[in-house]
């Protein structure tokens, strides 16, 4: 009997994020990507997101490799958490995983695992699988597109993607090589959607060259450049543009220091040898002989723009003069921070300039026209968008119909649906474990959906901690009750209520007696019942209540 081909997403389907694909056939699997995703506003301390991988735990005798798309977050975030439970090869690009050691590094396993490097348009074999790596623009270099071929059929995984006919690099999106599957017959497209709402074509990085360039001219004073780390290019256009303009550079943030490091060792980063300055040595030169890069773009609070704004940075200050520059566009959900940074710094004097009101942001993924131009060199049989929120999925798969997939051929599934593909076509069969795991701290894992629950009571009417002593062998009241409150009510200034509450809790305790009633979880949950009900009758609040009960 002749196996099926599935393919099986864990990560990344309705939802910005936490990438990861399975592609399986007979005794092989293949992954690509091990991404994560960063929490949303309901996960109270959490650090970061990442897949569930239990699946592929329990079938880890048949996972061959993990491939990797490209060196964003949500594509390699998860690696070092993935890597401890699951030993094996990964392969990716030069910068791709250079960023990955990195990584590693940082969680001390740099040692442990066999990182491969991959030049396009090399090919691999991994399994039974061969697998082309096929180049792409986006909006950090060494992006590519995976052409796999299986025994049922070629798949093709477009990684994040746009077609860039002026790119930075000088490196466009190997678009023969795509058309050349196209030809060959391809069985399945899987294609990233995060821009499928967005008409007509992405605008090429290099627009955002000539912005930043018009700004360098123009400054009279010091320029502070927010951008994501992990936008080489854009990196590249502000040292060009200092180098033109004769200012000298420091790089700011944690993320952006090892990024301008690993992409100036490996080679993508062009920087002058005089050009780099210390932060020490920012207050030397003359404000206008000064540029600095820094991480920041999205608001985020313990960032170096954040800690500027608010006079927090230890090394640099916002000056009247300063011209502040967000090439970046808000991720959904970080509108608020960004539009607080951007107060804060116009508080401190700086002129800011940001992607609302000038073109100093450009996309790094394809917008409908792009999307259709894919899909058309590909000429996929079955079309499964991926890679966004299930809107942007359902845009895409509206796009696949308009060129001229056949609806039925669409698949617009969920993480952990089972699609499996065989040469009578293509079906979905049932579904695997899939979700999310929570990261807090070094805890993977350990915090679910009843802790978040307990810290978003937390937060919203805070803790009431009832210490009562008992006599072990007669029942009696030793000592309490005491209220300690956190977080619910100032006990100095609300002394009625605790005295009130102090009184229904002895009448609860002396019931308890009267009935011999000694068993703890009883008398705990007579104490938080009643006191439960009296609270929210005076305040309409309900904190979290927890008796201690203490026997002598």
């Amino acid at each position: 009997m002749k196996q099926k081909l599935k393919v099986i997403p864990l990560g990344g389907l309705g939802e910005i994020g936490k990438n990861m694909y399975v592609i399986e056939y007979g005794k092989d699997i293949l992954v690509i990507d091990s991404g994560l995703m960063f929490p949303e506003e309901e996960m109270l301390g959490i650090d970061v997101v990442i897949p569930d991988i239990t699946y592929l735990l329990e079938n880890r005798e048949r996972v061959r490799a993990i491939v990797l798309t490209h060196g964003h977050e949500d594509h390699i975030g998860a690696l070092p958490y993935i890597l401890k439970k699951l030993n094996v090869p990964v392969y990716g690009t030069k910068l791709t995983i250079g960023l990955v050691k990195g990584k590693l590094k940082e969680h001390y396993m740099s040692n442990d695992v066999d990182l491969n490097i991959i030049v396009p348009p090399d090919s691999i074999n991994i399994g039974c699988f061969r697998v082309d790596f096929i180049r792409v623009n986006h909006s950090i270099p060494d992006a590519v597109c995976l052409g796999i071929y299986t025994p049922v059929g070629i798949i093709v995984h477009t990684g994040d993607f746009k077609f860039d006919q002026t790119p930075v690099d000088g490196q466009i999106t190997d678009i023969h090589k795509l058309a050349e599957l196209g030809n060959k017959g391809v069985l399945a497209l899987l294609a990233d959607s995060t821009n499928s709402e967005r008409e007509g074509y992405t605008m090429s990085e290099r627009v955002v060259g000539d912005t930043i360039d018009e700004i360098f001219r123009t400054a009279k004073g010091r320029i502070i450049v927010a951008t994501f780390a992990s936008n080489v290019h854009r990196i590249q256009q502000v040292f060009d543009s200092a180098q033109k303009h004769k200012r000298k550079v420091a790089v700011v943030g944690k993320s952006m220091v090892n990024v301008v490091d690993v992409a100036s060792e490996l080679g993508y980063l062009k920087i002058p040898d005089d050009m780099l300055l210390q932060l020490d040595e920012i207050n030397k030169l003359p404000l206008k002989k000064v540029a600095i890069i820094t991480t920041g773009s999205q608001g985020e609070p313990m960032s170096a723009l954040t800690r500027m704004a608010t006079s927090e940075h230890r090394k640099v200050e916002i000056v009247p003069g300063d011209t502040v520059l967000l090439a970046a566009t808000p991720i959904p959900g970080n509108e608020k921070l960004v539009a607080r940074t951007i107060d804060q710094l116009f508080r401190q004097g700086a002129e800011v300039i940001y992607e609302s009101i000038s073109g100093v942001h450009v996309s790094g993924h394809a917008s409908q026209e792009e999307l259709k131009l894919m899909i058309n060199l590909v000429k996929p049989q079955f079309f499964i968008p991926i890679h966004g929120e299930y809107r942007h999925l359902i845009h895409h798969a509206k796009l696949a119909e308009e060129v001229g997939i056949k609806k039925e051929n669409i698949f617009v599934v969920d993480n952990g649906t089972v699609i499996e593909f065989s040469n009578k076509g293509a079906r979905i069969r049932g579904e695997v474990t899939s979700g999310k795991i929570l990261v807090d701290g070094l805890g993977v894992g350990d915090v679910g959906n009843i802790v978040l629950r307990d810290r978003k009571l937390l937060s919203q009417d805070g803790i009431l901690i009832v210490v009562v002593t008992i006599d072990k062998k007669t029942a009696e009241v030793v000592a309490g009750p005491d209220i300690i409150s956190r977080g619910f009510v100032y006990v100095r200034e609300s002394e009625d209520l605790i005295e009130e509450a102090t009184k229904r809790v002895e009448k609860v305790l002396e019931k308890c007696q009267e009935k011999r009633i000694t068993d703890w979880s009883t008398i705990k949950s007579l104490v938080r019942d009643t006191l439960g009900k009296f609270l929210y009758g005076k305040t309409r609040r309900r904190p979290m209540i927890l008796p201690l009960i203490m026997e002598v």
